[in-house]
């Protein structure tokens, strides 16, 4: 509410752009402020004390949720002026902006929650700030309103609540994927996906097919090597897409994404030629073997060993929660080669080749067994345990021909990989808005439409406003991987925040369905299990937040 106890006339307010743009130094002097106090915990002679910075683990974390929503804040900025410059500001982006800006400002003063028990507030970063005053202050106040969040769904409701309200920033060329990725997933995989998923099936080879004549696996691989040479923002929006219709095909161009970029940063010139044009044809199908039963998140305590004779490697080991591991047709594997380690500097990559195999017989090969791991969502490729007796691996197959190098080679691979899980997060959301808000307009109680009680309304407002922020964020984390400049940190909060709003409209669309949204018949029950792996995996939220604040301090 105003100063002055009246509300506003009209839901946007005054001088909106302005008065955003003066908010945000504000919250950069308490990003700063919360650095500095954290640091003189964790850091006391200027390094990162490690037994400190977990003691302190709480507050460490708080301080990556902090500057995950300055940064956020600073995007919203950039895309709300970009707007404004090309005449395209209108009423919904306007109120997009305005309640993110009101209710983000409004956690960064009050508490900002971690995950749905752990709310963050500036005294246990041991600082305080003043955001009663000022464009902070009356944003506070009279940003996320009621009749602010009612004017947004009304424009919501105009068009359908659809991937393209709003105008999203980006330029003609990603707009014209985007539309023609929508209308595939709209075709191809909605009408499709829930019967996949409560079925546990495979997403048919006829899919993968399509999308490889359109070009998702080689979409980012250069020309040179048979692939389309687009940038990350690109396949950003071919991930959201995708992911709208389904998590597991807009998650199928993450495997070649991975593998691709273990091969074009690590490997030998003859490994890019043989490799790079088959990922990017989709001739091959690569999956990711990197975890095991008792490792998780710790990669460098890998034991899987690969040991050298006359005719190649032979890997023993187990691996666990490898996607898509029956019918693809080569495995990244990262093993111990150096005897006596028991660190990361110990590892190597391996590109293992396989024989796809099928749900009667996941793994043909002699020295190669595993199986199925029964999940709640995320199926369409599904989960295998595998294991490896005597498995052999081609001399030649060692990525880039060194050993040692492997945890090396794969954290190059973690910046592409962050960005494109944000991305599918972006696509879950979105999914999760669409099918809850036509549930809400469809559903009747009381002799009236769901959306048009407050509170319905009010979550359908926020899940739009959040999936923007999310966007956002994304968004320029892929356009920093373009510009070849370091972005872990910017992939990582684009995860980190992506993450928890996909789960946020997950569970906010069940609960617009009441009842029903807990019937395995709706969709939105598998969306709300899809949802809740992106909080997991490609770093837990919790490893996520530790990255995010190490480079921070």
């Amino acid at each position: 509410m105003p100063h002055d106890g009246q509300p506003h006339p009209m839901p946007v307010m005054p001088d909106l752009l302005a008065r955003t743009r003066d908010a945000l130094p504000g919250c950069e002097d308490v990003l700063e402020a919360a650095k500095a106090a954290i640091a003189a915990r964790v850091a006391p002679a200027g390094k990162v004390d490690a037994m400190l910075l977990e003691a302190d683990q709480y507050a460490v974390h708080g301080l990556a949720w902090l500057a995950t929503y300055v940064e956020a804040l600073r995007q919203m900025q950039h895309w709300a002026e970009g707007l404004q410059a090309q005449g395209r500001f209108g009423e919904m982006e306007q109120l997009i902006h305005q309640i993110a800006f009101g209710e983000y400002l409004e956690q960064i003063a009050g508490g900002i929650p971690m995950s749905q028990g752990e709310m963050v507030r500036l005294s246990d970063l041991g600082i305080t700030a003043d955001l009663d005053s000022g464009a902070a202050g009356d944003l506070r106040r009279d940003g996320n309103t009621n009749a602010a969040r009612m004017a947004l769904v009304a424009l919501m409701r105009d068009n359908h609540g659809r991937a393209s309200f709003g105008a999203t920033g980006l330029d003609d060329e990603l707009e014209m994927i985007r539309d023609q990725f929508r209308r595939f997933a709209d075709e191809q995989v909605l009408p499709h996906a829930h019967e996949w998923h409560l079925k546990d099936e495979l997403i048919p080879m006829e899919v993968i097919d399509q999308l490889a004549e359109m070009g998702v696996f080689g979409l980012t691989i250069p020309e040179d090597f048979g692939g389309l040479g687009m940038p990350k923002s690109a396949m950003v929006v071919v991930s959201e897409e995708l992911s709208r219709g389904y998590i597991g095909v807009g998650s199928l161009g993450t495997r070649t994404e991975i593998a691709a970029e273990l091969i074009l940063c690590g490997g030998t010139p003859e490994q890019k030629t043989h490799w790079l044009p088959k990922l990017a044809s989709g001739e091959i199908l690569p999956t990711a073997v990197f975890t095991e039963p008792n490792t998780g998140s710790d990669l460098g305590a890998l034991r899987t060993k690969a040991v050298q004779d006359d005719a190649g490697w032979v890997l023993n080991g187990n691996k666990t929660w490898i996607t898509h591991a029956a019918r693809t047709h080569v495995m990244t594997v990262l093993a111990r080669t150096i005897p006596d380690t028991s660190d990361y500097r110990g590892l190597s990559m391996f590109l293992a080749e396989k024989t796809p195999g099928s749900d009667a017989a996941p793994f043909p090969d002699p020295g190669l067994s595993g199986g199925e791991i029964e999940v709640l969502g995320y199926r369409g490729m599904k989960e295998y345990t595998v294991n490896f007796d005597d498995f052999r691996v081609a001399g030649d197959n060692l990525l880039g021909g060194v050993e040692g190098q492997g945890f090396k080679q794969l954290m190059q691979t973690f910046e592409s990989a962050r960005i494109q899980t944000a991305a599918r997060a972006i696509g879950v959301a979105q999914n999760a808005l669409e099918v809850a808000m036509q549930y809400a307009e469809d559903r009747k109680q009381f002799g009236k439409p769901l959306i048009a009680f407050p509170r319905v309304a009010a979550k359908l407002a926020m899940m739009a406003v959040e999936i923007m922020i999310a966007r956002q964020l994304t968004y320029f984390s892929a356009r920093e991987k373009d510009a070849e400049r370091r972005c872990d940190l910017e992939a990582g909060m684009a995860k980190l925040l992506g993450a928890r709003v996909a789960w946020a409209a997950a569970d906010n669309g069940l609960q617009i369905h009441g009842g029903n949204g807990f019937a395995l018949e709706y969709p939105i029950s598998r969306i709300l299990c899809d949802a809740r792996i992106l909080n997991i995996f490609e770093g837990a939220g919790e490893i996520q937040a530790q990255v995010i604040a190490r480079r921070l301090l």
